[in-house]
């Protein structure tokens, strides 16, 4: 699933291609999308010029000249792919951009849960969700004084968006990881030393992320890039232990069963 430093390339490969292009035509090709992004939404955008390009959490946001904007989230599988109009278009193409300078930019979604909303001129408010992680908003007490008010195990807990943005699952047990907190362990629990612990580990696995590709693809393996995330049975990277999966809020955690010992 594409979390904060995919989005975040997805974001910058967009601005390059199409940054200051006109968009010629619009349309969404599959039913799921078109909910969100109704014919009259790509009308709109027709004769329109890209002027800036955001991210947001895990959210795209193209600015257009007119003060429109499309809000664009890839859920779980969603990417851009950028071809010539004269070129095939690539498979499980869910939203089609066709741009006056002659630029095919295609969503691309084999599951077809990515979301496009167009806002209309001067309607958009913004995303609401925490500050972000690798921003100097993200402060060591702002975070305390979120995580003093919740109960929740805190690899879950770092998941709401509201708490700090763009975080996902990877990263969440990849942090709890590098500040050695056992993902079980209550959030409202953690020591002052321990949060900033873990805020200064989220914002180092955000830093290091590897960009430029999906950790699944390009036949790069889980134990070649993530410290912990899924690697149930393999030693730790730190101290050779086994590594334990459980499950949190029906999803995978992973962590080092000496290492994150609970306190």
């Amino acid at each position: 699933m594409p979390e904060l430093p995919e989005v975040e390339y997805a974001a910058s490969r967009l601005r390059e291609a199409v940054l200051g292009h006109t968009v010629a035509s619009a349309v969404a090709l599959h039913p799921s999308q078109r909910r969100h992004f109704p014919p009259e939404a790509w009308q709109a955008l027709c004769g329109q010029r890209i002027g800036r390009i955001d991210r947001r959490a895990k959210v795209q946001l193209l600015h257009f000249d007119n003060r429109a904007v499309l809000e664009v989230h890839f859920r779980m599988t969603g990417d851009w792919e950028f071809t010539a109009l004269h070129e095939d278009p690539p498979r499980y193409e869910r939203v089609r951009f066709e741009t006056r300078e002659g630029l095919r930019v295609s969503l691309v979604d084999s599951r077809a849960f990515s979301v496009v909303r167009l806002h209309a001129p001067g309607t958009f408010t913004g995303i609401e969700a925490g500050p972000e992680p690798l921003g100097n908003a993200f402060t060591v007490d702002g975070f305390a004084a979120a995580l003093a008010a919740r109960r929740a195990p805190i690899k879950p807990t770092l998941l709401d968006q509201q708490l700090v943005a763009g975080v996902g699952n990877i990263y969440a047990s990849e942090a709890c990881w590098e500040a050695r907190i056992h993902p079980a362990t209550p959030a409202n629990s953690l020591s002052m030393p321990s949060v900033e612990r873990l805020r200064d580990a989220i914002r180092h696995v955000l830093a290091t992320a590897p960009v430029g590709r999906y950790w699944a693809q390009d036949g790069v393996s889980e134990e070649e890039i993530w410290r912990v995330y899924g690697r149930e049975g393999a030693p730790c990277k730190r101290c050779g232990s086994r590594i334990v999966r459980t499950v949190q809020a029906g999803r995978s955690s992973y962590h080092c069963g000496r290492c994150q010992r609970r306190r």
